[in-house]
Formats: structure tokens, sequence, C-alpha cells
């Protein structure tokens, strides 16, 4: 570690001190680290859709931090409940007690999800989201006599965070080879996406909705009897934007209730507003028995996560002696009275500028501006869905990933614009603020980049 010497008040000697700006001592989580120390890509401060450097310049934010600034950096209304509730109660325990605002939230929350989806549990990201939801499921089949059900399924090309149980019913293959055997008793199914048939489509592709009869025959070899949940993302986000084909989700749905398969949506990305919906459920006209989310609903401001499960799973667990605990799952964070503050006041702002509804207006325009670049030397395919779209370029030879990772770089340094890759595809998921004219902007610098890096 890159120390300097320096004199503690009050020692009398010289003791290692780490310089406050050196580099070395963080970790950092999916980032190449020692590309990022020998050029880093440092922002200080943030406002409505633009993150500055410390020397001052603009960063087009077109990543919306990390998917979850979705209506936008440092909106004065979230600071403030942040800043009230911290001059209030510091913390406030949720194991067998409990503060007003997670039960505020608790009922906004419910009263956005689709369906008799109506109580929420909460805790602080979207990877423990998905294994408390894996968890639910595991344990409603063991309370309403169905032990035998402990398979889980998930799909190729899917991320549900980097907990034991979200990495095991992923579909990312580098988030898995490094770390051995995760969960048993999990299979997958395959990946929506078929470039040969669904490039360059605007939403939904029309075709697709047949790769969910694959679940058919999962479940002819495992036996329904052995199958507690399967887990999906309504669009993979992190994957490179893959829309549902039309006709998919529901698809889905039928063959679990057929099952009694439980239907997890994993949406800590398409969850407020991203896809012009509270939830992507309400967009496709599917109810899932869980809903995962995280991300936008604090804007990011305060890490929070939560799963919302239909009320008979619920009712499911409420047997037996009142004066005993029913699920024995819990974090020391869960509903934690700053998130619930930031929470409260971001649904406070989603509904007060129509930002669901306005991703919704914007959608078109959004995706024509991306279609635009479709000419652009070794784009190989665009997809858009909302306010979300994804650009695969051409890879190096036998250096996958190079390019995109230098389109990044670039356009940090030199183009002013922040947004995320996948591989070899460049995403773009801007908060739902962005204008038609900051659309444009940040197509043009998309565009200039495949170009600087063909």
């Amino acid at each position: 570690m890159t120390l300097e010497q320096a004199t503690a008040p009050g020692t009398g000697g010289a003791t290692p001190v780490a310089v406050p700006n050196d580099l070395e001592s963080f970790w950092m989580p999916f980032t190449a680290n020692r590309a990022f120390k020998a050029r880093p890509r440092l922002v200080s401060r943030a406002q409505d859709m633009h993150y500055y450097t410390p020397d001052g310049r603009a960063i087009l934010d077109g990543c919306a931090g990390l998917w979850c600034v979705n209506p936008g950096h440092n909106r004065p209304s979230i600071v403030e409940a942040i800043r009230a509730s911290a001059a209030e109660m510091d913390y406030g325990p949720t194991f067998q007690y409990g503060h007003p605002a997670a039960f505020q939230l608790a009922s906004r929350i419910a009263a956005l999800a689709p369906g008799d989806l109506d109580h929420v549990f909460f805790c602080n990201s979207g990877s423990e989201a998905v294994d408390t939801a894996l968890k639910i499921a595991l344990a409603y089949h063991n309370v309403t006599g169905n032990a035998g059900r402990t398979r889980l399924i998930g799909r190729e090309r899917a991320y549900h965070g980097v907990g034991f149980g979200g990495i095991s019913v992923g579909g990312i293959v580098t988030n898995r080879r490094t770390f051995g055997t995760l969960l048993t008793g999990v299979d997958h199914l395959p990946t929506t996406y078929d470039r040969a048939h669904q490039a360059f489509t605007k939403g939904e592709p029309d075709y697709g909705a047949h790769f969910a009869d694959e679940l058919e025959r999962i479940v002819a070899l495992h036996d329904p009897s052995t199958i507690a949940a399967v887990i999906v993302e309504p669009m993979a986000g992190s994957t490179g934007v893959l829309p549902p084909p039309k006709g998919y989700l529901k698809k889905l749905r039928e063959i679990c209730d057929k099952h009694a398969i439980l239907l997890i949506f994993d949406e800590v990305i398409t969850g407020y507003g991203r896809l012009g919906h509270a939830f992507a459920a309400e967009r496709y006209g599917v109810v899932p028995d869980i809903i995962t989310f995280a991300k936008g609903v604090t804007a990011g401001a305060v890490p929070m996560g939560g799963a919302i499960v239909r009320k008979g799973i619920y009712e499911a667990f409420m047997k037996g002696p009142e004066h005993v605990i029913e699920l024995f799952h819990g974090y020391t964070y869960s509903a934690h009275p700053l998130a619930c503050a930031a929470g409260l006041a971001t649904l406070d702002l989603y509904a007060a500028e129509g930002l669901f509804e306005r991703a919704r207006a914007l959608e078109p325009m959004f995706a024509d501006a991306a279609m635009a670049l479709r000419d652009k030397p070794g784009v190989l395919d665009i997809r858009t869905v909302g306010l979300t779209a994804a650009f695969d370029i051409a890879p190096r030879e036998g250096k996958p990933g190079l390019r995109a990772f230098e389109a990044l770089e670039r356009g940090f340094h030199e183009e002013g614009v922040m947004f995320r890759t996948s591989g070899d595809a460049l995403v773009v998921t801007p908060p739902l603020i962005i204008s038609e004219a900051q659309v444009g902007e940040l197509m043009e610098k998309i565009g200039r980049l495949i170009e600087k890096t063909q």
C-alpha cells in the first residue's frame, strides 16, 4: 500500500498515515482495479443529470449512477428528508420493534405493486432482495407441507446480484466460475436473446415467446413436486438490455400456475419507472408471486432493497402461536430510518413530477435516437426498451471487452459521458428527467465513441 510518512500529533514519532487521496487501499467492486488506478475516473459532486469531477468537469450521466438515480441527482426534497430523519433518529430496530416510516413506506410500495402483492420485506440491496425472495419461496413451500420443493430455476444471461443464492440462479459465467460450487439443485432456462431473429428491435421482439416452453422440459426432467420457484428479470439489464419477447412472461406465468411453482420477478433494475411503469409487471400484464426491488426506491441516496409478496404467501406464515417468530430472516438495517425517509421522498417525487409517465412518453424518441446509430462502424445490434438501450459493437480480435472498455475510458476523459458496459456492449440507462436535447447529446457522444474505437 502506498503511504506517506507523517508525524501523528502527540506521538512524538513518525507513524504511517494513509494519504487521503491514495487509491490503493480501496478494492473496487466489478472494476479493473489496476487500469482504474492508472487512469482514475473520479467524480466528487452530482446534480440532476450530471456528475462533476474534482476539477469541475461536467460528466453527463448516461447510466443513472448504477441504474438507480432515476429522478436525477441530489434532488432537494430527498436530501432534506434524509437530513431531517438523521436529526430525529439515527437508527430504529425492526426486530421486535418498529418505527412509523417503515410501515408508511411498505404501504406506499404495496399500493404501487400490481394485484395482491401487498406485503413488503425490507433489506439493503438488490442482492439481499434476491436471496430474501428465494428464502421466502423455499420457506413457503415448507410451511405449506411441500418441503420437497427445493429446486430453483434461473435463466442464462441473468443477473441476480452477488449473494450465494443470486449467483447460483444467475446465468453470468464470470460471476460464478471463480467461486466453486454454490447452491445445488438449480437449473436454468435458455436466454431469450437470438440476434439472428431479433436484431435492431425497439421494445419487445416479436420472436422468442417459445423460449418459455423450455420450462416444461425442465419441469418434466426434475418433476414439478421438486421445484420451488422460477426467477427471471422481466428485462435482463446487466447482460446488455434483453427485452422479453412478446408473450414470453405470460407463458412463464401460465406454466408456473399449472405446476404450482412460484414466479419471482427480479425488478431491481426495472422497478420505479425504468420501463415507464412503477414495475415492469404492470407493463407486461403479469402478476408474479414475488417482486424484488432496490436501486430506484431511494434514488440510490441510501441503500435499500426488498421483496414484495402476494397476500397468500404472507398469510401462509401467519399460523401457530402469535408470540412466535414466523420467518427467521432479516437484517440489522432492514427498513433503516434514513432509507425509509429517502424512499418516501423519492416516491413523492415520482408522483409529483409524473416521472413514470414521462419515461413512457419519451420512449419512442429515445428509441429512434438510439437506432440512428445502427450504421456506425462495427455496430452489430441495438436494443431499446423504456429508457434503456444497448449497443453491441464488434470486439477487438482475440480481446473481448477491450473495445467497450476503451469507449468507457474515452467517454469519461474525452466526451464527458458516463455509461455502463457489458462485454462489448455499451449500455445507456439515463435518469428519467433526461430532456430530449440531452438524449440527442448522449447519443451523439455514444456515436463518436463507437467511431473512435473502431
